[in-house]
């Protein structure tokens, strides 16, 4: 982090000095400006690397850096406003209109403005990552025989087999497909299992990323209630009967965002209800690798009990290593899996080869189990702290659950009256907007909890991350931020006695 800080500092002060310049003048040389400034000579390369990226220099191999010409004035913007009869027409004959809103995931995808600290976050810090053992990956993967090469179309032999055994049970390497990451394995799926206008079943609340690929893809998502022991198997029931739905989205250890597990009695009894359904169930088994220290044995993902084919089996790398670190695969026996690698090969062709041989190299070295054993005790220390936090400072929020692997916290707010000034509105899910703004001018971004229902949710909440801070001094200062927002925005009825 401190790099980066440097390369944006030192490409500010080039990029106000550049007027000293006349064009086509040169800059001083690489070593003047890391004498000057005091920096290494990677940050004064990428400091110039950005600068030449904005097209305000230009570099020239052997003689240095020069101030590059002005910029062609734009042209007169045009009318576009024709797009909203033809992106309106568009969906007019669909019977669930398509609807692309990315709202609820990029705000886990955002970078806060700097001195916010970031509870909104949907990855690791990068404190948190294995920077060093990718980075050994990547370089050795590059050096391997035919690694710039076209990789087979379902993914490295090898690679796929190394999933397969982390899946278990039957599950083969044949039966394994790799994938652009996590998001993209969900899209494949929904698009395979699923026509237009279908109902898909989802548990409420859920993912949001994964409501917005099914609106994408103009389904129609249902929900199915979730409480601490997972999904209900009688209203799972009761939901395929009622709709006649063929799919069911789930993720059965450690829900997002209720952290909950699926209870070892209800894990045969969903793959009954959907097989006597005729379903599917896609499994979203997105954070097996972010398990807490104190976790205990993990129950086996739903796939590997599973030999009639009921389960589309969806993992990712992704959580455990890096955002950009996009390889997961997609788990299927039976004809469905080749309309998922026909999906797959359409809107993909195939995840870049590179990639998957830094895959390989990573969980093959011995960084790979140290990496996960330092994570898994990191997230425990970050969980512990903030929830002491949140009981401490916070105790009107209720904790109903506090999660044995993941990465945040699911707060559900009381009822009662929201905002400074207001005494009509429902604090509930109306408040969240208003505690959300409080927040983010406390210096803290949280996630509202609004977007994790595909139904009208019954109350407010807030889902809170402890890993994608620098680390529990920021996780303590975040809470007490959050408590001089609650203090503004909280119903009144609560502040007696405060």
């Amino acid at each position: 982090m401190q790099e980066r800080s440097s390369v944006a500092e030192l490409a500010e002060q080039l990029r106000r000095e550049l007027d000293r310049y006349s064009v086509g003048g040169k800059l001083p040389s690489s070593r003047s400006l890391v004498e000057r400034f005091r920096v290494s000579p990677v940050t004064v390369s990428r400091a110039l690397a950005q600068l030449t990226a904005e097209g305000l220099v230009v570099t020239r191999p052997g003689a240095g850096a020069f101030r590059a010409p002005p910029r062609t004035p734009l042209a007169a913007t045009g009318d576009t406003s024709w797009q909203e009869v033809a992106l309106s027409a568009d969906g007019a004959a669909d019977v669930v209109p398509r609807t692309v809103d990315a709202s609820g995931v990029t705000v886990c995808l955002a970078t806060p403005p700097p001195g916010v600290i970031e509870f909104s976050g949907g990855y690791p810090h990068p404190s948190l990552q294995p920077e060093k053992a990718m980075a050994g990956a990547l370089s050795r993967a590059g050096r391997r025989p035919g690694a710039w090469g076209r990789p087979p179309l379902d993914g490295l032999p090898e690679l796929r087999e190394w999933f397969a055994r982390e899946i278990g049970g039957t599950v083969t390497a044949a039966e394994v497909l790799i994938a652009a990451g996590g998001q993209s394995a969900l899209t494949t799926a929904l698009r395979a299992l699923a026509p237009p206008g279908a109902p898909v079943l989802v548990e409420s609340p859920t993912y949001p990323g994964m409501l917005a690929i099914a609106r994408a893809a103009g389904l129609r998502p249902v929900p199915v209630p979730v409480d601490a022991d997972g999904v209900k198997p009688a209203l799972l029931a009761d939901a395929f009967r009622a709709t006649g739905a063929r799919v069911f989205v789930c993720q059965p250890l450690f829900q997002n965002p209720t952290g909950a597990v699926l209870a070892p009695e209800r894990r045969p009894e969903v793959l009954r209800i959907a097989r006597e359904a005729g379903a599917f169930v896609v499994e979203d088994d997105f954070v097996r690798r972010l398990v807490h220290e104190d976790a205990g044995p993990l129950p086996r993902p739903l796939a590997a009990d599973d030999p009639d084919g009921v389960v589309v089996h969806v993992c990712s790398l992704t959580k455990a290593t890096s955002p950009s670190f996009r390889v997961g695969a997609l788990a299927a026996r039976g004809p469905v899996l080749e309309r998922l690698r026909a999906i797959q090969v359409v809107d993909t062709f195939f995840v870049p080869r590179p990639l998957q041989e830094a895959a390989l190299e990573l969980v093959g070295s011995p960084a790979w189990p140290r990496h996960l054993r330092t994570l898994s005790a990191e997230l425990r220390a970050r969980r512990d702290v903030m929830t002491a936090g949140l009981r401490l400072h916070l105790p009107e929020l209720s904790l109903p659950h506090i999660p044995s692997g993941g990465y945040h916290l699911w707060l559900r707010l009381p009822d009662g009256t929201g905002g400074t000034g207001r005494t009509s509105e429902a604090f509930g899910s109306g408040g969240e907007p208003a505690l959300t703004s409080a927040a983010l001018r406390t210096g803290v971004a949280i996630t509202p909890g609004r977007p994790y229902f595909s139904a009208e949710p019954p109350a407010g909440h807030l889902r809170l991350s402890f890993a994608a801070v620098a680390g529990v001094e920021e996780i303590v200062e975040g809470v007490r931020r959050l408590r001089a927002a609650w203090d503004e925005v909280r119903p009144l009825g609560s502040r007696q006695g405060a």
